[in-house]
């Protein structure tokens, strides 16, 4: 992998990582009558690289929207940084803190690349100053060398719908990396992108946690780079933990217990 990694602003990270320790205090999430995530406690500490398995309809996405503060638990707490999540102001006080990268990847389709990975910005700037960077794109250089690392640098100036799924993942992904967060939470990252291009990814985001001493809790689809690239693994079945453990001691026997189809609940 290059050793030219997203470092500062000068290359896509807009600034240092602040302290991001993530407490879940009994979590719950109902849909209804459907519980999508069943009474979970756990503690995510600053600079873990952590992946959430399991089989679709485990809660993961569903878990990862509560981690990010888009959604409110049913019953339970969750903290960051010491102060309960629901507390925080939206706008730059959360954005300086979570960001999130969801498998829909989020962009405007008539704004250009560029234009989309500065709105990771918008939390830091305010309303006037993001009009005036829709005409004027500010911090270019930032977002180009976020662009750059992810290598869609040549796509900068193209329309965001004109991209393909792969090259709006990684636009998706250098927004991310240009807001800064403390804690960076991703749905499934490399789910479109090719096994070269996703390992490069990969590299990149868990070498940004470890680095600089950021948090990152990412759900994956394949257990081979989970078990590669993370520190620790989270198993979810059914809305409940299966595991939480160092990636090393996580055996087949258990991932096979976690995607087994007998007593797996249909999917909502």
């Amino acid at each position: 992998m290059s050793s030219n990694r997203l470092t500062g602003s000068s290359d896509g990270a807009s600034r240092p990582a602040a302290p991001a320790t993530l407490l879940l205090r009994g979590v719950e999430k109902r849909f209804g009558d459907v519980v999508a995530v069943g009474s979970i406690s756990l503690t995510v500490r600053q600079g873990e690289t952590v992946a959430l398995l399991g089989p679709s309809g485990a809660g993961k996405s569903t878990m990862l929207r509560l981690m990010a503060g888009e959604i409110e638990p049913t019953s339970g707490v969750i903290e960051l940084s010491g102060r309960e999540l629901a507390n925080l102001a939206p706008g730059r006080e959360l954005a300086s803190l979570v960001g999130m990268i969801h498998q829909q990847f989020d962009l405007v389709p008539n704004l250009s690349a560029l234009q989309n990975v500065l709105a990771g910005r918008l939390g830091e700037w305010g309303f006037f100053r993001s009009l005036v960077s829709l005409a004027a794109p500010l911090e270019r250089e930032v977002a180009m060398a976020a662009l750059r690392r992810l290598g869609v640098e040549d796509r900068a100036g193209l329309r965001a719908g004109r991209l393909s799924g792969g090259e709006q993942q990684r636009v998706a992904i250098a927004r991310v990396l240009v807001q800064g967060p403390a804690l960076i939470l991703a749905d499934e990252p490399v789910a479109s992108l090719d096994p070269a291009r996703a390992e490069e990814v990969l590299d990149l985001l868990v070498g940004l946690a470890e680095r600089d001493g950021r948090t990152l809790v990412a759900s994956m689809h394949s257990v081979v780079m989970a078990r590669q690239r993370f520190g620790r693994l989270i198993g979810l079945r059914n809305g409940e933990l299966s595991f939480d453990l160092p990636a090393q001691e996580v055996t087949d026997g258990m991932l096979e217990s976690l995607y087994a189809l007998e007593g797996l609940r249909a999917e909502t």
